[in-house]
């Protein structure tokens, strides 16, 4: 079973764009994962294709109609769809690589890029979207969010890195940030390659990396080494 992914948005053109280049466009080539990108303005029944209007009870900007995104979500995700149902937004629960690795683990997902001011209430509820973040801060719409949760999961699914070592001592991974890494050449504007790297002496080198780990969340992502509340 691969990784399905559909993406409903205002702008189906701007997809793949950066999912199909690289290890992730290879893996959808292998047929390890597949994208559809669907329009929503497809699903407008009017000569405008109007897919928006103003709020209720006033204020700036135009919100999402839910009877449009209602059909869109219904021909996209039919009642025996398995596939989670999010929505980008910055009022969602934050994307973290423990929930990307969960989500790589599944059958897809169904993706709902918001526009203007949001989108109606209603579809949100009656559809069970559930609103994901990217981080906190507010973008023109969802499909660079969309992007950014993709690119998060998919490189998470089984053969798309290759080994599966590939992203074990990554940042995250293990609660920690990433150690830092090097390559050659051994001397870099006078700067050495730390010789621990260099000794063979792969005891040393896990106990090195340990301890940069520690020592990098520590003094950048506190929060991270924080006693998790029960």
């Amino acid at each position: 079973m691969s990784f399905n992914a559909s993406v409903i948005t205002l702008f189906p053109e701007l997809f793949p764009g950066p999912l199909g280049a690289s290890v992730l466009g290879r893996g959808m080539t292998d047929g390890l994962w597949s994208l559809n990108a669907i329009g929503l303005r497809d699903f407008t029944t009017d000569r405008h294709r109007t897919v928006d209007d103003t709020p209720s009870g006033g204020g700036a900007g135009m919100v999402l109609k839910p009877d449009i995104l209602a059909r869109a979500i219904d021909m996209v995700s039919p009642p025996h769809d398995e596939r989670p149902r999010l929505l980008m937004s910055p009022r969602g629960k934050p994307l973290t690589q423990q929930w990307a690795r969960q989500l790589a683990l599944g059958p897809g997902a169904v993706i709902v890029c918001g526009r203007f001011e949001g989108i109606d209430q209603r579809v949100i509820d009656a559809r069970g979207l559930e609103e994901m973040s990217i981080g906190d801060y507010v973008l023109a719409g969802g499909e660079v969010a969309a992007m950014v949760l993709l690119e998060a999961v998919v490189r998470l699914i089984p053969g798309v890195l290759g080994g599966q070592d590939s992203h074990a001592d990554e940042s995250f991974e293990n609660g920690l940030l990433e150690y830092p890494q090097y390559t050659r050449p051994q001397s870099f504007e006078g700067i050495e390659i730390p010789a621990v790297l260099t000794s063979g002496d792969h005891g040393k080198i896990a106990r090195w990396r340990a301890e940069q780990s520690q020592a990098l969340t520590a003094m950048r992502r506190p929060d991270l080494l924080a006693p998790r509340k029960p």
